[in-house]
């Protein structure tokens, strides 16, 4: 069974830049297609990203394009969202997930495997 492992959260300023990372095992991570979610207290969660299971395909939310990277690394088994340019509006609770297929998705419904979340805080 796949299990994802979710870091690099924390507390940064507007306008500054975190990157998170999602580190996988027990399963060949490269037949996974991976995305990356949030949630805001009180509010659903949120599309931010996804990447095929290549890397040659990529998708983000609306609110974030632009300024987030997704991009991962099968040699490590690791997915990594790159965010600049930091919004208070991106504090959030930030999760990992994995699907048993090599495209990515922007629904949560599609998603196996999730990871524990990370917070990720803004302030203004």
């Amino acid at each position: 069974q796949l299990q994802l492992v979710v870091s690099g959260g924390g507390l940064v300023q507007a306008g500054a830049s975190l990157r998170l990372s999602c580190a996988a095992s027990g399963r060949t991570f490269s037949n996974y297609g991976m995305g990356w979610f949030r949630q805001a207290p009180g509010k659903e969660r949120e599309f931010v990203a996804t990447i095929s299971w290549s890397g040659g395909s990529t998708a983000y939310g609306d609110s974030v394009k632009g300024r987030f990277t997704i991009s991962r690394d099968n040699a490590k088994n690791t997915v990594f969202l790159q965010m600049y340019s930091l919004k208070p509006e991106d504090t959030a609770v930030y999760y990992c997930a994995a699907r048993s297929r090599s495209s990515g998705s922007i629904r949560t419904s599609d998603y196996d495997t999730w990871g524990q979340g990370t917070q990720v805080t803004v302030s203004s």
